[in-house]
């Protein structure tokens, strides 16, 4: 590691303890550039804090954001930003949030989502969009079962407000009928589709028939679509499903996923007209609305995707899959979780190597990935040998980052 990059790190670690306080003894740990007993020993606050130390890496494949290069296509949106300036103060934001919310969600398959009835929140991004949902459930419940293992700021927010946890095994969810001794103990049933390491897909039979299962006890059938956009196999009409269902349902959306916009991103919380929860009231205590500026870029980027840019997007991160998997295939020990998956992040099983020693050896290179344990927010022994790897990156920095975890695998 060179000294530039060691100091590097050594201040995105002291930057990193005053943002969120963290113990002293981890920060140490991060900041020595040899793999530390006194790291792989101690447990971190959360992956959002990993994801920060990478921030400043040109080789960060840490954060499941859009970093990727912009196409042709998306290029001419960011030139048109001027005159998107200019028309987004002469009309009326109602005007200009309908559209941008008409675009995105039929680029996606959505066309049954509520548009008339001030159903559809716009956040500043899905993490407000389900802290909006979280407060407003713990006025109504106590509990409430998420699907295990998922992005951990999840079970974070809901915790946060109060909430107890009942995790829900993804072979559970999607092999058949939940428990009903389950559905009798939470208020609602969280479900990440695709979900967010794994890729899982809940399939529209599934869907139609946990949605009946939730109108069946009354239960809020709540899901966060925010990967939503790199598996056609999530673009089935999910609100014509829950809208004939006649279940109480939340759905959060993300644009921030899908394109390199540099954090300028909508969260759309969107419910049921019976969902019985305060999501308005918890709204206007947050926010008052988002930048008409960053709804017309959303919509323009959708009219991009619509006219052949999601296409681009799935064979951009396939190639970057592809890059990856064959980089490590001869590599001991190494498997690929999710040989099925098609979201933008990609599980890798170290055998028996922990997550937690290969990231702190990678950082020598100036390369992040994220440890798996925390996604496991029940049981986070069972990702303690994994690695979650972000592919949308440029493919030269997934080439680069996959010859350097090479290396790292093949000396331990």
């Amino acid at each position: 590691m060179s000294t530039v990059d060691a100091r590097g790190v050594a201040s995105g670690a002291r930057w990193l303890q005053a943002r969120f306080l963290l113990p002293k003894v981890l920060v140490i740990g991060m900041q020595d550039t040899q793999t530390s007993p006194v790291l792989a020993a101690t447990t971190p606050g959360n992956l959002t804090q990993f994801e920060y130390l990478a921030l400043n890496s040109p080789l960060n494949l840490s954060d499941g954001h859009a970093r990727q290069p912009l196409t042709p296509g998306q290029s001419r949106v960011v030139d048109e930003l001027p005159e998107l300036w200019a028309d987004a103060v002469k009309r009326p934001v109602e005007e200009i949030e309908r559209q941008a919310c008409r675009t995105y969600f039929e680029m996606l398959g959505q066309h049954s989502y509520p548009a008339d009835d001030g159903r559809v929140l716009s956040c500043y991004s899905s993490s407000v969009a389900m802290e909006i949902f979280a407060r407003s459930l713990a006025t109504a419940a106590d509990a409430i079962a998420l699907v295990h293992p998922t992005f951990d700021n999840i079970p974070d927010i809901l915790r946060g407000v109060g909430l107890r946890l009942v995790p829900l095994e993804e072979d559970v969810l999607h092999g058949g009928d939940l428990p009903v001794e389950l559905l009798r103990s939470v208020g609602s049933v969280f479900v990440t589709t695709p979900n967010n390491p794994t890729g899982r897909v809940l399939s529209e039979e599934r869907l139609r028939a946990l949605a009946a299962q939730c109108a069946e006890h009354d239960v809020v059938l709540t899901l966060d679509t925010s990967f939503r956009g790199f598996d056609t196999r999530a673009h089935y009409d999910h609100y014509a499903v829950l809208e004939a269902s006649g279940c109480r349902w939340v759905v959060i959306e993300d644009t921030g996923k899908l394109w390199p916009t540099l954090e300028l991103k909508i969260g759309f919380l969107v419910s049921s007209t019976n969902v019985g929860l305060p999501l308005a009231k918890i709204y206007s205590d947050i926010l008052l609305g988002v930048s008409p500026l960053v709804l017309s870029m959303v919509r323009r980027f959708a009219e991009d995707g619509i006219g052949g840019g999601l296409v681009e997007l799935h064979r951009f991160i396939a190639g970057n899959r592809a890059i990856l998997r064959d980089r490590l295939a001869d590599v001991p020990g190494v498997t690929f979780t999710d040989l099925d998956s098609r979201v933008s992040v990609e599980r890798v099983h170290l055998g028996e190597r922990l997550g937690l020693d290969v990231w702190s050896a990678l950082r020598e290179h100036n390369v992040f990935a994220l440890p798996c344990q925390q996604f496991h927010w029940a049981r986070p022994e069972e990702g303690a040998h994994s690695l979650r790897v972000a592919l949308s990156r440029s493919p030269s920095a997934v080439a680069q980052a996959a010859e350097a975890l090479r290396s790292v695998l093949l000396a331990r």
